[in-house]
């Protein structure tokens, strides 16, 4: 069991600390649901409403992005923040669907370090502030398989590993799973996918284990295939592997070769009713301090560079299990905002010819 850290106040204008409200209604979060949106309520949601009296509802929903974006299109945005991939959320501020956020408005580091710097480079969007880094690895029951699965690979040899695998039922971290089990360099994932030969290596690569993929669409069920003993290996959230492991007891570890990591983070969608509060609360929940709560209750890596020193030094044992840790990126693949940005519609729209095939 980790023990839990403590956190000094995140420190803030006291414009966002003093509790002077138009209104009482609360700031509507859209996120992902699960353990993953129970810790953005205890970790940031709440402390903001102790903070500043302004109350938040979460709505959840497998694809916050496409939300916002039916909303804007509609005129009818009821939403005042989301949650949402660092790609995604490109496509929402290319489009005109989510407001720029002037990185000047986010706190500084603790030692006074300026936001846009504190940043990991490349994380920080004209409308996106990250939130977390996860990822999206390879688990498996430790006490089923016997030797443990060593590479990407061994997720695609139903020889040595037999029994059935989870997968996405999405294009993205699929095919690049595929590509870099099939033996494509992390670094030259993205050159090679953008090929149509590229894209039909990834797909060959998956017609081998085709008959024994398990599809998920939803977050919380690869876990349960694993402890159903329905998969023997499941791609999965890592924040959701550890906990499942961890803190609930099952049997389950981490393949963290070609670990899939991605950013995540706010966006406000344009004509957010209560705007100014949603940028006051993407402010609060993006200090170091609150990545450091975020960290606490589910391993997402902090995105803040001041965050993951502060992390290494509090003695939790918590780093080892978090994607950002060096041990875990050794053969570790950023999924490229930028390549699902450009990419994405037409590989969906191969993806799915794919899966229709009989």
């Amino acid at each position: 069991m980790l023990k839990p850290l403590i956190l000094s106040a995140v420190l803030l204008p006291a414009a966002v600390l003093v509790p002077a409200l138009a209104d009482d209604a609360p700031l509507t979060v859209v996120s992902w649901g699960g353990d993953f949106a129970a810790m953005q309520d205890a970790a940031l949601a709440q402390p903001f409403a102790a903070a500043t009296g302004r109350k938040l509802r979460f709505v959840d929903t497998d694809d916050p992005a496409g939300l916002v974006k039916a909303q804007v299109e509609a005129g009818n945005v009821t939403a005042d923040v989301a949650s949402v991939g660092q790609g995604a959320a490109m496509r929402l501020c290319a489009e005109g669907d989510v407001e720029p956020i002037d990185p000047a408005t986010l706190p500084p580091a603790p030692d006074g370090t300026p936001a846009a710097a504190d940043f990991m480079p490349g994380t920080l969007g004209e409308c996106f502030v990250p939130t977390d880094i996860y990822s999206t690895v390879i688990a498996y029951d430790a006490s089923a398989l016997d030797p443990a699965p060593q590479t990407a690979a061994d997720f695609f040899d139903l020889q040595r590993f037999p029994g059935r695998r989870g997968l996405g039922r999405t294009p993205q971290f699929t095919l690049e799973l595929a590509l870099i089990a099939d033996g494509v360099p992390a670094g030259q994932v993205y050159e090679v996918l953008a090929t149509e030969a590229g894209v039909e290596r990834a797909l060959a690569r998956l017609d081998g284990i085709r008959d024994q993929i398990v599809w998920w669409d939803a977050g919380a069920q690869p876990i349960q295939l694993l402890a159903d003993a329905e998969v023997a290996m499941a791609h999965a959230y890592n924040g959701r592997v550890y906990k499942a492991a961890e803190l609930d007891g099952l049997p389950l570890a981490i393949l963290w070769d070609a670990q899939l990591y991605e950013v995540e983070g706010w966006v406000i969608p344009k004509g957010a009713p209560l705007a100014e509060q949603a940028h006051e609360f993407v402010a609060f929940s993006t200090a170091a301090e609150a990545q450091l709560r975020s960290a606490a209750i589910l391993p997402y890596g902090p995105p803040r560079l001041s965050a993951q020193a502060m992390l290494a030094d509090a003695g939790t044992g918590l780093a080892p299990h978090l994607p950002t840790a060096p041990a875990n990126m050794a053969n570790a693949l950023f999924v490229a905002p930028e390549f699902w940005a450009d990419h994405e519609t037409e590989l969906r729209e191969r993806f799915t010819a794919w899966l229709g095939q009989d």
